[in-house]
């Protein structure tokens, strides 16, 4: 058998309001694209939406909309895609990483008050996996100290804690629409925030600095624009957001679906020796976005060809960001600095979760997972002796 790492669950509704765009006026940001701003706005409980190209330049322009620059520092996690370090580096501010905690691999409200100094201007929490951090205390924290709070929400789209969803205790929210999330158009991103002021700056700053769009320029009679601010490019069109608004009253029964695999899996793989994976909070429902098992260090990468060969679909999310050559030359991060970030980046693998997997799908994963991590720890244990 063969398992895909991953399929889309794209089709007739995706290519229908696609072909609705191509057949219209608008390709670029327009009447699309304003209505999934206000519909996404909407379904996270916020006031405002900007759609971006990527979620990556929606967190590096969050970052300048708090003029975030030179000088200042933005405490963040070794556990995460190296964008969330990245932005921070081209916006001209240092990253200072703190390590996770053990059991969800979220990054750890005490190291982040123990890392604040008189440059920390904020923190870019991650919500690894769909589970978000604890955004309660960290609003505590980033409120005692006068510094904002900027969440990367590209896993969480669905994710709630303590009641509350992204965005909603922090100043902005920055979510993923890569082909691979659990609302996605190839690329594409958003930022959500309540703070109109920043949402203003945000619509400016992800189009040149311009003070009109396209849209606002052609709509009616033609009005010249001005450039108000040095800007970026980087506005969401509406082909993105023709792909996303058919799947947003789908993202409920698609994340049952994923649940259900998940619980599958931790069915399968709890008490066997060898495995462990992630912990859910009771407090929590995580938005399922991927599926990750911790093995021995010594074996993981044995196993990963090893479930390759057997038709398995794997990937690593995510090496501890001090593992990787730019950040271990340019911060003086070495191996040891962040233990639980780099025990559970040295462990893990991540296993096929989308909603089209079927049940005979999973139990061979979960078969031949045990299989071979089994099969791989008796040969080195033979090497060994």
């Amino acid at each position: 058998m063969k398992v895909e790492f991953y399929k889309h669950p794209l089709g007739a509704e995706e290519i229908a309001s696609l072909t609705e765009v191509v057949n219209s006026t608008f390709l670029t940001s327009g009447p699309k694209t304003k209505l999934f701003e206000a519909e996404f706005a909407s379904m996270m409980g916020m006031g405002y939406a900007t759609g971006v190209t990527s979620w990556t330049m929606g967190g590096f322009i969050a970052l300048k909309a708090l003029e975030i620059g030179e000088g200042d520092e933005v405490i963040t996690t070794p556990m995460t895609f190296m964008a969330t370090g990245n932005i921070i580096i081209e916006a001209g501010a240092t990253p200072v990483f703190v390590d996770v905690e053990p059991d969800t691999g979220n990054i750890s409200c005490d190291e982040i008050e123990a890392a604040i100094t008189s440059r920390t201007k904020a923190i870019l929490p991650v919500h690894l996996y769909g589970q978000m951090c604890d955004m309660r205390r960290m609003q505590e924290i980033a409120r005692k100290h006068k510094i904002a709070i900027i969440e990367d929400a590209a896993h969480c789209i669905e994710g709630v804690r303590d009641g509350i969803k992204p965005g909603q205790a922090s100043d902005m929210a920055v979510f993923s629409f890569y082909a691979t999330k659990n609302l996605a158009s190839g690329e594409g991103g958003a930022i959500v925030t309540n703070d109109k002021s920043l949402n203003d700056k945000l619509m400016v700053l992800r189009q040149h600095g311009m003070n009109k769009s396209a849209a606002d320029r052609y709509s009616a009679r033609f009005k010249h624009y001005d450039m108000e601010t040095l800007g970026y490019k980087c506005n969401m069109f509406d082909l993105q957001a023709a792909m996303l608004l058919p799947q947003m009253p789908r993202l409920g029964e698609r994340l049952a679906r994923r649940e259900y695999i998940c619980q599958r899996y931790e069915n399968g793989f709890r008490g066997v020796e060898g495995i462990s994976f992630p912990v859910v909070l009771d407090n929590s429902i995580s938005a399922r976005h991927l599926f990750t098992i911790w093995v021995d260090p010594e074996i993981r990468d044995e196993v990963l060809n090893d479930l390759q060969d057997r038709g398995i679909g794997v990937a690593v999310n995510f090496r501890s960001i001090n593992r990787l050559t730019y950040y271990k030359e340019h911060f003086n991060m070495p191996d040891g600095t962040f233990p639980n970030a780099e025990r559970i980046g040295d462990s893990t693998i991540t296993l096929p979760l989308y909603t089209k997997l079927t049940d005979e799908e999973i139990d061979y994963v979960i078969a031949q997972t045990i299989e071979s991590v089994q099969k791989v720890s008796s040969e080195v244990a033979v090497a060994v002796v």
